[in-house]
């Protein structure tokens, strides 16, 4: 009988990839015409490890760095959403065999500032290590997303489109990535 495969090893599995395709058919009536970049698995993960304390980012901002990084018109919204979801199991995969460092899952939302159901733990253990981080969660009927708050020193912050600009290298793999302020 063949073992089951372990959330690390599904995440370091590359599978031909990156790749940047052109947009066809459905796609290109939806999103119109220009290249799809399709990242990897670990490219993904190495995105969510660099983003710091007290920050969040959205998966459209890690799609716009992998579409940015690879030339392409656009990053692939369905591979990145469960690459993350991957990366966020590999992560609590660790922490359960007791590794330190991990990718900090948590930081990482969906769309419009939500909060992810598919993470481990679901929306009340993300929920909790984003309050321990200064964020303020709000329930907008079934579901949770971050507060914006006011800026100021020292407050909690989204990683935005805008600040994608001047953002700089956290980590040496990521100098093709927007830097993060």
């Amino acid at each position: 009988m063949r073992k089951k495969k372990t959330w690390r090893e599904k995440l370091a599995d590359n599978k031909d990839l990156p790749k940047v395709v052109p947009l066809r058919g459905k796609a290109a009536l939806k999103w119109g015409k220009g290249t799809l970049a399709i990242p990897a698995p670990l490219e993904v993960d190495a995105l969510m490890r660099s983003v710091p304390k007290r920050r969040v980012i959205t998966i459209d901002v890690m799609r716009a760095c992998i579409a940015r990084k690879q030339g392409a018109t656009m990053g692939c919204p369905l591979t990145t959403g469960i690459f993350a979801w991957l990366a966020a199991h590999a992560a609590n995969e660790a922490a359960t065999e007791g590794a330190e460092r991990i990718t900090p899952y948590w930081r990482t939302l969906k769309s419009g500032g939500e909060l992810n159901p598919k993470y481990p733990g679901g929306v009340e253990a993300q929920k909790i290590r984003l309050e321990g981080e200064g964020h303020k969660i709000k329930q907008r009927g079934k579901r949770y997303h971050r507060h914006r708050l006011r800026e100021g020193p020292g407050s909690a912050k989204l990683i935005t489109l805008r600040r994608l600009a001047d953002l700089r290298p956290l980590t040496s793999d990521l100098r093709h990535y927007a830097r993060f302020d």
